[in-house]
């Protein structure tokens, strides 16, 4: 199994790490790609659009600081993000027709805004988003037998016994699994999940 004590985020910091920086494009293009075409942006442009956003963390992630702070990460993206499909919007000279009961710029707005209900799912689809790549990115490091602990145990909330008992495992085996799968997820989360 790959271990190593640096999270994603301070691997891709490294300029000669191009492994981590791929990982993180990979990670977060498909979720920036839905949300910009969300906001209005067809699919030709919502990657070039993908690719700016990218293009600004790829530069500033050395100077961002982390501290610790729930959310930093995303939230940082986040606004990375509002402020690409701004300035898109204005090269184009013209704002596309908002869903619902608000304009544009007030979608825009509640993004960039930390108590808006748009920014909030974004966090959680954010998370979402993360987690379900995280998890396939660690699923091959794992016997299929240990992942299958894991995933009736932790996913499907059964019982530690009854999933022992199922499996053909000692319960200590069960436990293990549980553990050294979260730890991995855990470390490889660092940063990008709260």
């Amino acid at each position: 199994m790959h271990e190593t004590s640096l999270s994603l985020l301070d691997r891709a910091c490294r300029r000669e790490d191009a492994d981590a920086w791929d990982r993180l494009a990979g990670l977060y293009a498909p979720l920036l790609r839905g949300w910009l075409r969300r906001l209005g942006v067809q699919d030709s442009d919502a990657d070039d659009l993908t690719q700016e956003v990218l293009l600004v963390v790829m530069r500033e992630l050395p100077a961002f600081e982390h501290n610790r702070r729930p959310g930093a990460f995303r939230r940082w993206l986040r606004m990375i993000l509002v402020h690409r499909v701004r300035d898109f919007w204005k090269r184009r000279r013209r704002w596309p027709a908002a869903t619902g009961a608000t304009s544009f710029q007030e979608q825009l707005d509640q993004l960039a805004d930390d108590e808006a209900e748009l920014s909030r799912q974004w966090e959680r689809e954010h998370d979402e988003h993360v987690m379900d790549q995280l998890i396939e990115s660690v699923r091959p490091r794992f016997a299929p037998q240990t992942w299958q602990a894991f995933h009736l145990q932790v996913m499907e909330g059964r019982r530690a016994d009854d999933v022992a008992e199922e499996l053909d495992l000692s319960l200590s085996s069960v436990y293990v699994a549980k553990s050294r799968i979260l730890a991995a997820l855990r470390r490889e989360a660092d940063g990008l999940i709260d």
